[in-house]
């Protein structure tokens, strides 16, 4: 399979306008194979640093818009199945590796190829991603356009497209991936709804797992609606996009704050922030891996976690409601905080850790302690 793979690379090497590329709005291209869906697709170029995990990736909701490149050399090697999607669907715009492997596991059902493929998705293979995260770290997530059709597209077009293509910022992409209302989990003696704005299936699970009845509603529900509901906690999910773009989420979690007690994930962390005043701004690429050191500054535990997002709440801007609880070891960025007054906290990664390390699962019971004492 290697070296078939290789030798369609040298092979689109000979011609770049024959060739499968990325192309990055400030000019630079990356050429490779096309293996999934063979079509072009813009978005913004990131990276993930996880060795394994990457049906999960291409399955959580938080990647809508993006073009994800995997660090790790070799994808594919235990291909995929319905068990460890993380949602209804793939939702990235695309996805970059170095090489990509046919499956050899017991559990495969199909491989990453047919799933992407399938999915409408483009896969492009042969590509050198050593440089391309190196590039990205040093310039910055930029817009990006994926030439995969087959045409003879130059690729000073497919730059040009790259630039013009509006980006994410400002976008209710929450509204793009949550689904329709939904029970979950219907056993338990305290019930949770949960905020769907692009949330992950082991997110769900481990709700359930601490004793949760689990409902869930869209984004755009209001507040007065999840209420009728009677639960006993609301859940802000994770999902993609710019925090400042769900305008009607950030006002509904104003109305809920003090009436029932809240826990924000990622996109949901950063929601509780602005519904306490606090402001977001985006970071130069992102935080995108199952690596991450996260100090909590409550226990002096350093946790190792999962993460995805662009955007992080900033530190200037938390004002008296807020208290910090967790920070990033790497860069220093806020991972947690909890309200002074009232029953609400959040976290900025991922505790249900699908893919990645097992640290944090505790905040879920956290969840139900804060619950059960209120």
């Amino acid at each position: 399979m290697k070296k078939q793979v290789n030798e369609k690379i040298n092979k689109a090497e000979a011609t770049s306008l024959h060739s499968a590329y990325l192309a990055l709005a400030d000019g630079t291209i990356f050429k490779g194979v096309s293996c999934g869906a063979p079509c072009d697709v813009f978005g913004e170029a990131v990276f993930n640093t996880g060795m394994t995990g990457y049906q999960e990736i291409v399955s959580d909701p938080s990647y809508f818009g993006q073009i994800v490149t995997l660090s790790t050399a070799e994808v594919g090697n235990y291909g995929c199945n319905s068990e460890d999607m993380e949602s209804r669907g793939v939702f990235l715009n695309g996805l970059i590796v170095q090489n990509l492997n046919p499956p050899s596991s017991w559990r495969s059902q199909q491989s990453l190829e047919e799933l992407l493929r399938a999915s409408g998705k483009p896969i492009l293979s042969g590509v050198d991603t050593r440089r391309l995260v190196l590039h990205i770290r040093e310039t910055g997530t930029q817009k990006a356009w994926i030439h995969a059709d087959g045409t003879k597209l130059p690729c000073e077009e497919a730059v040009a497209k790259a630039r013009a293509w509006s980006g994410l910022d400002g976008l209710d992409c929450a509204a793009k991936v949550a689904d329709k209302p939904y029970t979950w989990c219907e056993q338990g003696d305290k019930k949770i709804v949960v905020l769907d704005c692009g949330v992950k299936y082991n997110i769900l699970r481990q709700l359930a797992a601490a004793g949760f009845q689990v409902q869930v509603v869209p984004a755009g529900t209001t507040a007065d609606a999840i209420l009728a509901l009677h639960p006993d906690g609301v859940l802000l999910s994770n999902g993609p996009g710019d925090p400042d773009g769900v305008v009607g989420v950030v006002d509904c979690v104003q109305k809920l704050l003090g009436r029932v007690p809240v826990m924000g994930i990622c996109l949901g962390h950063q929601i509780l922030g602005l519904a306490c005043g606090a402001r977001t701004g985006r970071l130069s690429f992102g935080h995108h891996g199952c690596n991450h050191p996260v100090k909590n500054l409550l226990t002096g535990n350093v946790e190792i976690t999962s993460q995805n997002h662009n955007f992080a709440i900033l530190q200037d801007s938390l004002g008296d409601e807020l208290e910090v609880t967790h920070i990033n070891l790497n860069d220093g960025t806020i991972e947690g905080v909890r309200h002074k007054r009232l029953p609400a906290f959040s976290i900025q990664y991922h505790p249900e850790a699908a893919p990645g390390p097992f640290d944090a699962r505790y905040l879920f019971r956290q969840f139900r302690e804060l619950i059960d004492k209120h």
